[in-house]
């Protein structure tokens, strides 16, 4: 497909946004159905100025927003559909006659990615790591859909952390607990959770040899998933299969938000089979 002036354009949100396959499996995704659509990455610093920009321009169509920006951008929106704005974040931007909608779409990638890994959820005690963006999605679908039993909830940011559990505690009948994120949390928590989802940077390329997670400390009895998914196996991932736990790598998650943004933008049924094919070429 030719570009031209009647080119609809998308992007990614970023800082950084060098790693990102969006752009590879999204204009993968738009070929596959002749769309006349391209994909783009905008590293951005200041995203209230990027909106803006973007906004002005007729043919954009939305946008992925990843970290750092996924709760500041919120402010710049138009609307925010009620879930990401209950959840406080957003990932996903649709421009439509001129006005721009946030959506979240984190929070049903990593249950689905869990669920169709095996992951049983029902009376769980379960650990998340970070309190970003991406955190604050997850934590929610699991407090409102998962029927865990309790969450634990451990961030580096205290206040982040703890507004988090604020927001969370009303919502649900599960119980939720935050702490600090050092190794002595995860000694006192980790031995008696089924299941642990990590939602910080730590550990994505380049920086790809760091984990916060102790291998030590990771036991059978626990599933694992971390949502960085470049590289596909970090570090935390491999630590978790030698200990002999179910993991779910970051890429399921990121394929299955990335195909409700692809739908949100195009109203077409995503080629899942074409995005996921251009995912698992990038890591052989």
């Amino acid at each position: 497909m030719d570009i031209d002036a009647q080119t609809q354009f998308c992007g990614v949100i970023g800082n950084p946004v060098g790693h990102s396959l969006s752009p590879a499996i999204h204009n993968a995704a738009f070929r596959a159905l002749g769309l006349n659509f391209v994909y783009l990455a905008w590293q951005v610093e200041a995203i209230g100025d990027a909106i803006k920009g973007l906004r002005a321009l007729g043919n954009f169509r939305g946008a992925s927003v990843t970290i750092p920006h996924k709760v500041a951008a919120m402010q710049f929106l138009d609307h925010v559909e009620p879930t990401a704005k209950r959840i406080g974040a957003i990932n996903t931007i649709v421009a439509e006659k001129g006005k721009l909608t946030g959506h979240n779409t984190d929070a049903t990638g990593a249950l689905r990615a869990l669920r169709e890994g095996g992951i049983e959820l029902t009376g769980r005690h379960i650990v998340v790591l970070g309190s970003g963006g991406a955190a604050r999605a997850i934590a929610f679908a699991l407090a409102e859909e998962s029927g865990a039993e309790q969450l634990t909830l451990l961030g580096i940011e205290e206040l982040e952390r703890t507004r988090l559990a604020e927001d969370i505690r009303p919502t649900t009948a599960v119980t939720v607990e935050d702490s600090y994120l050092d190794e002595a949390a995860l000694r006192r928590v980790l031995p008696d959770a089924h299941v642990l989802i990590h939602c910080t940077p730590v550990g994505m390329s380049p920086k790809a040899d760091m984990t916060c997670v102790p291998a030590s400390l990771l036991h059978a009895g626990l599933a694992v998933m971390d949502i960085v998914y470049n590289p596909r196996e970090t570090q935390l991932l491999k630590d978790a299969k030698r200990a002999g736990c179910k993991t779910i790598p970051g890429l399921e998650m990121f394929l299955n938000q990335a195909v409700t943004q692809f739908e949100l933008w195009t109203n077409q049924t995503a080629p899942v089979a074409v995005m996921r094919a251009v995912l698992e070429s990038h890591f052989q």
